[in-house]
């Protein structure tokens, strides 16, 4: 995999604590970057993945075992 150079402008703030966070963890703000970065994309595609199976289930539907019969009417499942 071949890595790119960006340019990020950052608050001076976030900057100060993202490096004071890198050297705790004895890592680089470019390792911080690259590790929540592909955290945040795995989550999307994870996402965007789990949503077209549901919606492929969705519209296949589930086998309820009633064959397509209702045998059953709202007022007995409601009963007191």
């Amino acid at each position: 995999m071949k890595n790119r150079n960006v340019t990020l402008s950052l608050p001076d703030d976030l900057l100060r604590r993202a490096k004071v966070l890198a050297a705790q963890r004895e890592t680089s703000i470019s390792r911080l970057l690259t590790e929540a970065l592909t955290a945040i994309v795995a989550r999307e595609e994870g996402y965007a993945q789990a949503q077209r199976r549901h919606l492929t289930l969705l519209q296949r539907g589930l086998n309820l075992g009633t064959r397509g019969r209702v045998t059953w009417t709202r007022e007995a499942l409601h009963a007191r």
